[in-house]
């Protein structure tokens, strides 16, 4: 009868070590749950950072109209033809960083922390809805191309030809932007099929 009861003993000793290590690691468990809440540390930046831009692009804008209102209406000096376009290309530019910004935010939030509700019932090709990291950084890598390309235009919008080979460093410049949108479209068509 003791053989039995040393037996139970140590099963009954075993089981209560394995219930205190099993409490522990659900313990440890929902500690490494709850710590994915540190993408909030990208989110709410990010969100923020995007507001800012929104602001300023728009306050960009505003400004402009201004001064083709007071150039026009009131006939203001100086000629603001030169400064339209490089300071339209800027705020679109700006614009578009916004969006990467905003697109990071909400993306990450909805992978990692909880879905958005109101997200859930838009088609899931609206750029704020990612099922998965590698669609999140396919958006914004998308987005980002798209500013590189407008930074291009504005930087092209600037230039003087000094010489012809100038004129054709921007013509294989602009064919090979178009080439690389090309191939954007095309991967992403044939990745939606």
């Amino acid at each position: 009868m003791s053989l039995n009861s040393s037996q139970s003993a140590k099963h009954q000793g075993e089981s209560q070590t394995q219930a205190k290590s099993s409490r522990y690691e659900r313990a440890f468990e929902r500690f490494l749950w709850k710590s994915r809440l540190l993408v909030m540390l990208a989110v709410v930046p990010s969100l923020l950072g995007s507001l800012v831009l929104f602001i300023i692009g728009t306050l960009d804008i505003v400004t402009l109209a201004i001064d083709a209102g007071a150039y026009y209406l009131l006939g203001g000096q100086p000629d603001i033809h030169d400064s339209v376009v490089p300071r339209v290309v800027l705020a679109v530019d700006i614009y578009l960083v916004a969006i990467v910004l905003l697109i990071f935010g909400l993306g990450v939030y909805r992978l990692f922390v909880s879905p958005i509700e109101p997200a859930e019932s838009h088609p899931a090709s609206n750029p704020f809805n990612v099922a998965t990291f590698d669609e999140l950084k396919d958006k914004i890598a998308r987005v980002v191309i798209l500013a590189v390309i407008i930074e291009f235009f504005r930087a092209v919008v600037d230039i003087t030809f000094e010489t012809p080979l100038d004129a054709i460093y921007l013509a294989l410049s602009v064919l090979a932007l178009a080439a690389a949108l090309f191939l954007m479209s095309r991967a992403h068509r044939s990745h939606h099929d």
